[in-house]
């Protein structure tokens, strides 16, 4: 049997769809306030939700001893707590399906030796990045059950940031049994494009931020901060450093996320314009035109999701077109690399 084949490749591809589908659940799961409403990790039987009034009573139970019943959700029914265990119990199913469908066809795929050593190493370090993701989600909300009734911003973005990676690598590791074939590439056009994707990925940090700080709810303007201000004084006077106002502060981290918004425009239209000498491959061609569409189309959903205050569908939508244009990223790279 041919190694590498078609199924290896569609296999991979399925673990790449259902982190886009783990990406937008967790969205949403952040974004209705849901992630602290299981504060314990049962790996098998957290599988199974509460089946019956008394089960849920003991889960209810068990939320109102943290936090963030105490200090903020203590006017919750028990019905209020259904609908954001709901968001919270669906991430974590997805994580736990995630694992099965990397572990087992891993397993059938290397004994019946459909792997190639590059191949298996690969997938090895795929399984190993998910299972950091996570041991990151819950290290994430343990931080959320101590004092004060939110997670870690830090902690959220380690999170976040492991998902869209561990996507972007199982991509890439797609794309290399697609493209098995080698080319010649300029190396300088390479590395603008590597330099475009980091920047693109300390954007993606800092909306994880962004997130975490609630700071989308803050300076509701644009092209201006609040009161016509480029740099409103909030920036530099929310903590006691510069370095605490750009990392922890609302309207610091918020202020470096839309400034960092421009800097991804520029590097992607600098790749599009400079690539158009090195395209060899109708493939190049649309990866740099998807790499185009999908830029703009981020900026503005994120100049919207602003400007509305973050509505759960929009901020949705926004964390989406990131995640898009972090494949269109891979994907250029790809195609310009191998």
């Amino acid at each position: 049997m041919k190694k590498d084949n078609n199924k290896v490749i569609y296999w991979l591809l399925t673990g790449c769809l259902l982190i886009f589908i783990m990406v937008i659940v967790g969205g949403i799961t952040r974004l209705t306030h849901s992630g602290l409403a299981i504060s314990n990790y049962k790996l098998i039987s957290g599988t199974i939700p509460p089946m019956n009034d008394v089960e849920w009573q003991e889960a209810f139970d068990l939320y109102k001893q943290f936090p963030e019943y105490q200090k903020l959700n203590n006017h919750f029914n028990i019905e209020e707590f259904k609908d954001i265990y709901f968001w919270e119990w669906i991430h974590r199913v997805i994580g736990r399906f995630i694992g099965l469908v990397f572990f087992f066809p891993f397993l059938y795929f290397l004994i019946t030796k459909q792997l190639t050593g590059p191949t298996i190493k690969k997938s090895i370090g795929l399984m190993c990045l998910g299972g950091l993701q996570g041991f990151l989600g819950w290290y994430m909300v343990k931080s959320g059950l101590v004092d004060r009734p939110d997670v870690s911003h830090y902690r959220l973005a380690m999170h976040l940031t492991t998902a869209f990676i561990t996507f972007a690598v199982t991509f890439w590791v797609a794309l290399d049994l697609i493209f098995p074939f080698d080319k010649i590439v300029n190396t300088r056009f390479k590395r603008l494009v590597q330099a475009g994707m980091l920047v693109l990925i300390i954007q993606i940090i800092y909306g994880a931020f962004v997130a975490g700080l609630d700071a989308g709810w803050v300076h509701n303007h644009w092209p201006m901060m609040s009161e016509g201000k480029l740099i409103h004084e909030s920036v530099y006077l929310e903590r006691e450093t510069l370095f605490a106002n750009l990392t922890e502060g609302k309207s610091g981290v918020q202020f470096v996320h839309r400034s960092l918004a421009y800097v991804v425009v520029l590097f992607i239209v600098l790749i599009f314009f400079k690539g158009k000498k090195y395209i060899e491959t109708n493939f190049q061609r649309k990866a740099l035109n998807l790499l185009m569409y999908l830029v703009f189309f981020q900026f503005t959903l994120g100049v919207f999701t602003l400007l509305l205050q973050v509505p759960v569908w929009l901020g949705v939508a926004h964390q989406v077109g990131a995640f898009l244009l972090l494949s269109a990223m891979t994907f250029t790279l790809h195609r310009f690399s191998k």
